[in-house]
């Protein structure tokens, strides 16, 4: 049966391809998986809170742009050349986490500055769906079934073409109408984009499972941790748009 997931990082046969290549002794471990995640979120973290203590206080936040583009456009770069040259996984899924920790130090702090507390409630509601998902998956409340994983595939891949065209339409000065704004449209449409995110870390948890179970090689855990930031730093981020909708509202 196919491994299948809605994560770009984690894609189709990655570990059943690179399965040979493991030795008993360096192949995978679902433990040194979640070691490197754990590793490559503190980088994250410590990047962004430099940001944030460098420039939270301050009125103007202009000087802080650069920081952000740079996190913005690096960690793109890092992402990418994470996923076509998995062997460097080791050295890019680190300077990745760095990169957007920059990132989202800074445009957390734009939120923060508009709706005091709302970081600290997307953090919150961030961490508290990884374990409450993990913790029905370890269970079997949750199974990563081939039509769940269709259908949030599906979901996954309509979402990133609603937001293909609002970049491109906006060059044209077009928008979207109610989907991004505080209404209820926009607000239910936040809410089922948090909901797909969410259900991503499912497919991430069972392709991670997976890849243990077939031996890929060590540096795969690096890939694989790599894969499981992509998707919580997308998970944070539609978290922190919910909530300040509706906090705007008020």
């Amino acid at each position: 049966m196919a491994m299948r997931t809605a994560n770009p990082a984690l894609n189709d046969k990655t570990f059943t391809s690179l399965a040979h290549t493991a030795t008993a002794d360096r192949a995978m471990t679902i433990q040194g998986t979640v070691n490197k995640s754990a590793l490559l979120l503190f980088l994250l973290v410590v990047s962004a809170g430099f940001v944030w203590a460098s420039f939270v206080g301050r009125e103007d936040l202009s000087p802080m742009m650069p920081y952000v583009l740079v996190g913005v456009i690096g960690g793109l770069i890092a992402a990418l050349v994470t996923v076509f040259k998995k062997t460097w996984s080791p050295y890019t899924a680190p300077l990745y986490a760095l990169l957007e920790g920059l990132a989202l130090g800074g445009i957390s702090l734009i939120f923060e500055m508009r709706f005091p507390g709302i970081v600290l409630q997307a953090v919150a509601l961030t961490f508290g769906t990884l374990f409450v998902l993990l913790a029905a998956y370890k269970s079997g409340l949750i199974k990563a079934t081939e039509n769940f994983k269709l259908g949030v595939v599906a979901a996954t891949g309509a979402i990133a073409l609603i937001y293909l065209a609002t970049f491109v339409l906006g060059f044209f000065n077009i928008n979207i109408p109610y989907i991004h704004g505080n209404g209820v449209i926009g607000i239910v449409f936040s809410l089922v984009v948090v909901v797909i995110a969410a259900l991503n870390l499912v497919l991430d948890f069972d392709f991670i499972e997976k890849g243990a179970e077939v031996g890929a090689p060590k540096y795969m855990e690096w890939y694989a941790a790599f894969g499981l930031i992509v998707t919580l730093v997308w998970l944070y981020l539609e978290i922190l748009r919910l909530l300040s909708k509706i906090r705007s509202r008020n």
